[in-house]
């Protein structure tokens, strides 16, 4: 088996993770730009993996525009994980010189990301790899973009349109079950990382592949 595109999420597969602790903080400050006193489960409720309901739900018990709120919440978000890569805490995973290597055999690449675009964009700038990648999505500061994320195909098929790419001939490289059965619905074969953060995660989705780290991916792709 050979694939003649790869598509990558980019959190826990490409760049590091950040600490919960800073999305929290950034989910704290959006509710100060509203002169708002929230309730420590409603900051916990809005740092990460917000679902459409619960920010229909805090929007509703707050008394704000949920437009207005998101984009908010979304700019301190990506705002927060700008001051961690500028500070050198975000940074690419040391085997990333396998993505180089993928790029250097000519195979399309792109990245299919559930964060915002503008922090994908400014990962992808401070590192200096935007080159490898023909496509870049992450999510529009909208409530809309919530329900078009992973595990919804939306954006995997948008990337898949930009590079042309057959389906069939195509993987997905995440670290999450969102990603796993994202693939799934879009039509392609899927490669679980399991990152040292993923160690202990039981997936209830069949990825096709299962990795250690991006090393083992130039052999997969190459039939190797």
């Amino acid at each position: 088996m050979s694939y003649d595109a790869v598509l990558f999420d980019n959190d826990g597969v490409l760049v590091t993770l950040v600490e919960r602790a800073v999305l929290r903080e950034a989910a704290a400050r959006t509710f100060a730009d509203f002169d708002l006193d929230p309730h420590p489960d409603d900051v916990e409720a809005l740092t990460v993996g917000v679902a459409p309901d619960t920010l229909r739900s805090l929007a509703e018990r707050y008394g704000v525009d949920r437009t207005a709120f998101w984009a908010a919440r979304d700019r301190r978000s990506s705002e927060a994980q700008v001051a961690e890569v500028r500070a050198g805490r975000k940074r690419l995973y040391d085997d990333f010189d396998a993505v180089r290597s993928v790029a250097g055999d000519d195979t399309p690449m792109g990245i299919v990301s559930s964060n915002q675009q503008a922090t994908v964009d400014f990962l992808l700038d401070h590192h200096d790899v935007n080159h490898l990648f023909e496509t870049a999505y992450g999510r529009e500061p909208t409530p809309e973009s919530l329900e078009l994320k992973k595990p919804n195909p939306h954006y995997l098929r948008r990337a898949l349109a930009d590079l042309d790419a057959d389906p069939e001939a195509t993987l997905f490289v995440g670290d999450s079950e969102s990603d796993v059965v994202a693939a799934d619905r879009a039509g392609l074969d899927s490669a679980f990382v399991r990152r040292p953060h993923r160690a202990d995660a039981v997936l209830d989705a069949d990825p096709t592949h299962e990795l250690d780290g991006l090393d083992e991916l130039p052999d997969l792709v190459d039939g190797g």
